[in-house]
């Protein structure tokens, strides 16, 4: 099982989540681009600590939208968005081969996320700029998207992903942020999530019923306050179950979907 977590959101001498910590416990970094956050300097530090670290470095990509940190849906033309996940590509791309390493995955951001689990023309505008810009990269998102079956369906590979401290609806999607309980906060409870997920393929939604899910990563938000207990407790979670945590490299199990 991968760990991955969102780090360099950053922005200016506006810091955001400890990266260098998270970077010891996780083996993926998803790397903000510099739309939602992160800037030049953040981008060339993340990536470095990275390499350093022999972590995996993946292009957060996101909407424009420093103000609202990404979390706003933009219904930006699909030309256009196709053009902007290319702008943020290749300027993580530079910092990662000056750090010397790669980018390895493309994973969206906040609203882009959620809008591409059903906006069918923004999930072809992202599956084109990541074929564009290097067709050999994985992507990583939650199981079913319809950007997920699109980029399938063009030959790239496909990493799903499940969540450590995000609540789930019985419907298997995410509870929005804006209701109670949606973001996890308690480590115990959010590692024995992760290792029941990792286990058996399956968590409880908020209504009490369980949702299956397959994922080959499960994502730690860097931005939680207690980001780094909790990625350091479900890591020690998942070792003491016996789960290998390590980078996502082999395509071989990109063709799982939710059951």
């Amino acid at each position: 099982m991968d760990l991955n977590a969102d780090l360099g959101e950053g922005f200016g001498h506006w810091t955001l989540g400890d990266d260098r910590a998270l970077l010891s416990v996780v083996t993926s970094a998803n790397v903000a681009c510099g739309y939602h956050a992160g800037d030049a300097d953040t981008m060339r530090e993340v990536c470095a600590q990275a390499a350093e670290a022999g972590v995996a470095v993946g292009a957060h990509v996101g909407y424009r939208d420093l103000a609202g940190f990404g979390r706003r849906f933009i219904d930006v033309a699909p030309d256009t968005l196709t053009n902007e996940v290319l702008a943020q590509l290749g300027a993580l791309s530079v910092f990662a081969r000056a750090a010397g390493t790669r980018v390895s995955y493309v994973k969206p951001h906040g609203a882009l996320y959620n809008a591409l689990v059903r906006h069918e023309a923004q999930a072809d505008a992202v599956v084109d700029a990541v074929r564009l810009f290097d067709p050999a990269l994985a992507v990583l998102g939650p199981p079913g998207a319809v950007w997920l079956k699109r980029a399938s369906v063009a030959g790239l590979r496909v990493w799903h992903e499940a969540f450590a401290d995000r609540a789930y609806t019985s419907a298997g999607t995410l509870v929005p942020r804006g209701e109670p309980g949606a973001v996890l906060r308690n480590p115990a409870e959010i590692a024995a999530r992760c290792v029941q997920l990792a286990t058996e393929g399956w968590v409880r939604s908020v209504s009490g019923r369980p949702v299956r899910i397959a994922a080959d990563s499960i994502c730690v938000h860097g931005d939680t306050p207690n980001a780094v207990e909790i990625a350091r407790t479900v890591r020690a979670a998942l070792d003491a179950a016996g789960v290998a945590v390590a980078r996502v490299e082999s395509p071989l199990r990109h063709t799982r979907q939710v059951s």
